[in-house]
């Protein structure tokens, strides 16, 4: 027993010693200028060994950095470490390359990472790339550094899959962001109604990467993707979608000392950025060879039934499933009709639909269920199902069709239940017992009591009428306190400000726990840039350190928990715009943004 308790812990201990040794890296990089790749292992290794890398150079490295963290949330401690080996690296030319695996030896075994591919992208041209027509949403105007915020340097395009479709076919349409500025946020103001299509929205994740357009690179982040479904042939046109991105811009304000040149020298500025509508040309689909089943389907699927069992006693449940999978407009997928004999007792179908919106469309899969019960015996045909679509692949239409089925029926035993009970089963109906529909008259003696007629007004008669009335008045007012407090939109985002800071910190926990340093940063900073706004009702685009410390002071918070605030923001801002630089530990940055947070939290509510 001691054998096996030892065992048991030991290869817990095991476990959670995993040993991880990850390669990161961008995605995309642009021709001629240096970037970095890093190696982490969770673990202290040597013999550190990375092939030769043919299609770059190496400009410096392998750098070879230790950060280790400990940290207590909601009472439970964690700690973490992390060796990286860092290389800075210039592409010899454009294209998709790929970086081998690197080795290390940890406690005397051989780890080997992931390999990394790498997109090099053109460096930007010498002339910059003409103003996209529509997508700028205005003039171009003047930042206070000098920085020109024109269509050149931000704007959205809207983008189709395709232009010319057929009626319920998908198109996928993407709202991209380009930009050469620093993004702070990005949100949608307007959308269009898109009039004549049934849409699917895509769940998007903003993440910014790198995009060659028209011969210039920018920072590029997908703001919003939906399917689209045309109900009717023509043009459709879907009409322009206006958004709202935030910008940092430099400073050039006389500074007051040589400190302001590195915290105090960045400016959130809004701008409004429209993208421009677009047309699609829109098909009827082909009368030509059209199946009369055919009821408006259109993707690419594939059909298969199957049958419970082809011999069964009378009175014996049978279940025939038929399973639908494909793209397209599924959602419009009709049940498919079974024939069945008229002696057979059916039930309704029982349908179960799984779907997931791509971008070719809504894709998955819908499952139905027939359940019937022969009620006499012999041989009986179940027809073929057809399933009549029109596909896209091929532009023609397709009939799918189930096997037939011959269903042999024997005679029921003797003395046996007329039918049979199925639990479980939705949309079941109660089963018919036949023979039995007649029962004896029931002849035993009865007590019989005389029914009671209530006194009008008594106590408990004026109770009946008074008690529900009061629970509705006090609904009532609750329920109008609680949509007075729901339409003062300041005062929800006051109350919801810990709780989405909190949330922006426990992904920065991740980051950090990871070893990704620059987005560690930027969430820390994101954290706490949201929840000021937020807290003290300070607008986004008037979001600066100085607001900031005036707000503070008007709400009698201390100055020593001001200056922490202000260290904390300086920190994460001198990190992002001059990582060579020397930083404080990121595990204590992390608890002291998240203790100012909750010190901020007591002092404002006071």
């Amino acid at each position: 027993m001691l054998l096996l308790l030892f065992l048991w812990v030991a290869g817990a201990a095991v476990a959670a010693d995993e040993v991880k040794f990850q390669a990161t890296g961008p995605s995309k990089v642009i021709l001629d200028k240096p970037f970095q790749v890093s190696f982490s292992v969770n673990a202290k290794g040597k013999d550190f060994r990375l092939p030769e890398i043919k299609d770059f150079d190496v400009l410096a490295g392998p750098f070879e950095s230790h950060l280790s963290s400990k940290s207590i949330i909601n009472g439970e401690r964690t700690s973490s470490e992390s060796y990286k080996y860092t290389y800075t690296l210039l592409a010899k030319g454009t294209g998709r390359f790929t970086i081998p695996s690197a080795s290390i030896m940890v406690k005397n075994k051989k780890y080997t990472s992931n390999g990394l591919r790498i997109e090099v992208l053109p460096a930007d041209a010498q002339q910059p790339a003409q103003q996209p027509g529509g997508s700028q949403g205005g003039s171009a105007t003047q930042g206070q550094s000098g920085t020109s915020i024109s269509g050149d340097n931000l704007f959205i395009r809207t983008i189709v899959s395709k232009t010319k479709v057929y009626e319920q076919e998908a198109v996928l349409l993407t709202y991209r962001l380009y930009s050469t500025l620093a993004v702070v946020n990005a949100g949608v103001k307007k959308m269009p109604d898109f009039k004549g299509f049934m849409k699917n929205d895509l769940e998007t994740q903003s993440q910014l990467t790198l995009e060659n357009y028209n011969g210039r690179n920018y920072a590029t982040a997908d703001l919003y993707q939906t399917v689209l479904f045309p109900q009717r042939s023509g043009v459709a046109e879907v009409e322009p979608a206006d958004f709202e991105v935030v910008i940092r811009i430099e400073n050039t304000s006389p500074r007051r000392s040589i400190f302001d040149s590195f915290f105090d020298s960045y400016t959130n500025v809004s701008r409004d950025v429209t993208a421009p509508g677009v047309k699609i040309q829109v098909d009827a689909l082909p009368t030509a060879n059209r199946p009369m089943a055919f009821n408006g389907t259109v993707g690419s699927f594939q059909m298969n039934s199957t049958l419970s069992a082809q011999e069964v006693k009378a009175n014996e449940a049978v279940t025939m499933t038929i399973t639908i999978e494909g793209a397209g407009n599924m959602r419009m997928l009709k049940t498919p009709s079974v024939k069945l004999p008229d002696s057979f007792e059916r039930y309704d179908p029982k349908v179960t639909n799984d779907f997931k919106v791509t971008a070719s469309g809504v894709n998955g899969k819908k499952t139905v269920e027939y359940l019937f019960i022969p009620r006499h015996s012999g041989e009986f045909d179940i027809p073929p199902v057809e399933l009549c679509y029109f596909d896209t692949k091929t532009r023609s239409y397709k009939t799918l069709t189930t096997p037939a089925y011959h269903l042999n029926v024997l005679k029921g035993e003797e003395g046996s239940a007329p039918a049979t009970v199925v639990e479980n089963y939705a949309g079941k109906e109660d089963v018919k017992q036949l023979g039995s529909d007649i029962r004896y008259i029931h002849t035993d003696s009865m007590d019989i009591v005389p029914e009671q007629t209530p006194k009008v007004g008594s106590l408990t008669s004026w109770l009946m009428y008074l008690v529900p009335l009061a629970l509705t008045l006090l609904v009532f007012i609750v329920l109008s306190k609680q949509a007075k407090e729901n339409a003062n939109v300041r005062l929800v985002k006051n109350k919801r400000a810990n709780k989405v800071a909190r949330k922006r910190l426990k992904a920065a926990q991740k980051l950090l726990n990871e070893g990704k340093k620059d987005l560690f940063y930027d969430e820390v900073l994101k954290a706490m840039w949201t929840y000021l706004s937020d807290k003290m009702s300070i607008p986004v685009a008037s979001l600066n350190k100085d607001n900031v410390a005036s707000e503070l002071t008007a709400r009698a918070v201390d100055e020593p928990l001001i200056d922490r605030v202000m260290t904390i923001l300086n920190t994460c801002e001198f990190a992002r715009y001059a990582p060579n630089s020397g930083q404080q530990e990121m595990g204590t940055l992390f608890e002291d943004t998240a203790q100012a947070i909750s010190d901020l939290e007591g002092k404002i509510k006071r």
